[in-house]
């Protein structure tokens, strides 16, 4: 095939098989992810066959994993981490150091030096956030107590490991691994490692500075000035810009990962009353996306290594679905919390994913990784994302059998500082569901109001939220002269206005709306339009105006016939809902 194709290829390839694949899957009551990973092994080059690209599958693949981090972003804001912090932060810590020493050890009865080991040991300890986000997803956990623990926990093994990815370069010089120069203990590259940790951290708080305190009042500003366009396209590619700029500039500017970027990405973007349209708006790519994640994670797995060692690859499936989650339950038993959210939090563990691939890349560049320990992790990911749902459907089980067996030990343990984080959340909760009503009520109240508008939809109600500005005028102030040329439509929240016609005045008062007729003919202002009362306009430009009525024919019908019907009758005193101009 012509190399210019291989993008082409390679994407509709994939897409077909893990269609194919995942309906197979489905029908076997397996997940479709495993259906997606069979994909990518008939893709891959160690299997007969079409070869796909596998360079580019894997950049495809890291676009799945921004958008998907972005999403998770998007329904998990600053506040959520901050209420889970308790256990998140300690639990996560914890269980990254024992499974890594248990890494280690289980690489030193193999022979492995100890720069292999602490590269194993990192890709065992962290678990998958795609992966983990498509099991709450397909049980409805993803906005529960347990699932947002979850989610914490996760993130901030995400941010353990971008460390680990700046470390792992110093460490391998350190050690001495094959390519890279020795250098002294306490110095790597002739830089010491404690400046390159605090160098380190500085750029991670530069960055978290940024996204917390920046981010909320530049993206949500940008999101509502494209908002404004009406132009759902161009909204749709402004929330991908965001995402994918973000992540890329993070990674470039303050060396954290993509994943880590869209993430913060997402969690300023929620913070914005846009945040549901936005989530709508990238669901479909990140779907595509991340079927692709899957696929290349396929693509990379030697079947082989299965025949070749498979008491390592048992043991390495043994400490990714039994020994990690073992460690994760006790952790959080130990900080007091229940027992079920101890076994959703083992339960969610119980894989690896995209973080160990990475660092399992640069554990073997630096040379402290060999090719063979690299396929042995890949064999460990696909089997532990595959056994997954069985480990969530045993945590169930044992759930239950726990609740049977110890009642009292099972609904007592742990719940007041249950019922502490759950107050947390529900206050976290309320103030999303607080921003959501108000967004609400200002709709119904529009409605209310202008009864003309229920002739268009709820996105078009927002779309006029958006495009409105407030105006104010005071008794005697002039909002329109005769002779002007219309620049603006105006809509009475509140007050009452004056059209003074020659020879006639007539009142409007709220529910009314004036200066359509300018917009409409495009002709001058033939009357003027005075206050007679504090009033509270919601005024409507005429570029808004000509676009609104474009994109909503039926609407601009109605405001045409009525301000036709006024012009005939010469304008009836009496009207209200009216078009006067």
């Amino acid at each position: 095939m012509h190399q210019d194709m291989a993008l082409v290829a390679t994407v509709a390839i994939s897409f077909v098989l893990a269609a194919g694949f995942g309906y197979l899957a489905d029908r076997l009551r397996l997940p479709p992810l495993v259906g997606y990973l069979v994909a990518g092994i008939v893709m891959g080059p160690f299997t007969p066959g079409f070869t796909a690209d596998s360079a580019l599958a894997g950049q495809l693949a890291e676009i799945g994993v921004i958008l998907l981090m972005f999403g998770v972003g998007l329904h998990f804001s600053a506040s959520d981490l901050i209420a889970v912090r308790g256990v998140a932060i300690p639990g996560a810590i914890g269980e990254i150091i024992v499974a890594t020493l248990l890494g280690i050890g289980l690489c030193s009865l193999w022979g492995w030096n100890l720069g292999a080991g602490l590269v194993f040991g990192l890709c065992v300890s962290v678990a998958s956030t795609v992966v983990l986000l498509k099991a709450l997803e397909e049980r409805n956990l993803v906005s529960s107590p347990n699932g947002r623990v979850a989610i914490g926990w996760l993130i901030v093994e995400d941010l353990a490991m971008v460390l680990a990815l700046v470390l792992l370069p110093i460490i391998a010089e350190i050690l001495g691994a094959p390519g890279q120069p020795g250098g002294h203990p306490l110095t790597g590259g002739g830089t010491p490692v404690a400046v390159t940790i605090v160098l380190t951290l500085v750029k991670l708080g530069a960055f978290a500075v940024l996204a917390i305190v920046l981010g909320p009042r530049l993206v949500p500003w940008l999101l509502m000035l494209v908002a404004r366009t009406g132009s759902r396209e161009l909204f749709t590619l402004t929330v991908l810009a965001i995402a994918l700029g973000i992540a890329f500039g993070s990674a470039t500017l303050f060396g954290v990962s993509f994943a880590l970027g869209a993430f913060f990405a997402g969690v300023v973007m929620s913070e914005s009353n846009l945040s549901h349209r936005a989530a709508a708006d990238s669901l479909p790519l990140q779907n595509a996306f991340s079927v692709l994640f899957f696929v290349s994670v396929g693509m990379l797995f030697n079947p082989m290594v299965l025949i070749h060692q498979p008491l390592a690859v048992i043991a390495i499936v043994a400490l990714i679905s039994c020994g990690k989650p073992l460690i994760a339950f006790s952790f959080v038993l130990l900080l007091r919390y229940p027992v079920s959210m101890a076994l959703t939090v083992a339960a969610s563990l119980a894989q690896i994913g995209e973080f160990s691939f990475i660092v399992a890349g640069l554990g073997v560049s630096l040379g402290l990784l060999s090719q063979e320990g690299h396929d042995l992790i890949l064999a460990g990911a696909i089997l532990s994302i595959t056994l997954n749902p069985l480990v969530f459907f045993a945590a169930g089980k044992l759930k239950t059998v726990l609740a049977r067996s110890m009642p009292a030990f099972t609904a007592q343990y742990g719940q007041p500082r249950f019922a502490a984080l759950n107050r947390d959340l529900d206050i976290v909760r309320a103030k999303v569901e607080e921003r959501e009503s108000q967004q609400q009520l200002k709709k119904q109240q529009l409605l209310n109001t202008f009864p003309l508008f229920s002739k268009v939809n709820e996105h078009a109600l927002e779309e006029l939220l958006l495009l409105f500005r407030p105006a104010p005028a005071s008794p005697g102030d002039k909002v329109i002269r005769m002779g002007e040329r219309g620049d603006a439509m105006y809509f009475i929240a509140s007050g009452a206005v004056e059209v003074r016609l020659p020879g006639k005045a007539i009142l409007l008062e709220d529910g009314a709306f004036f200066g359509e007729m300018a917009l409409l003919s495009g002709g001058l202002r033939t009357a003027d339009v005075i206050a007679v009362d504090f009033c509270q306009f919601l005024r409507l430009d005429r570029r808004d105006f000509n676009l609104f009525m474009t994109r909503h024919p039926r609407l601009r019908a109605a405001v045409s016939d009525m301000a036709r019907e006024r012009r005939q009758m010469n304008v009836v005193p009496e009207a209200k809902s009216g078009a006067v101009d």
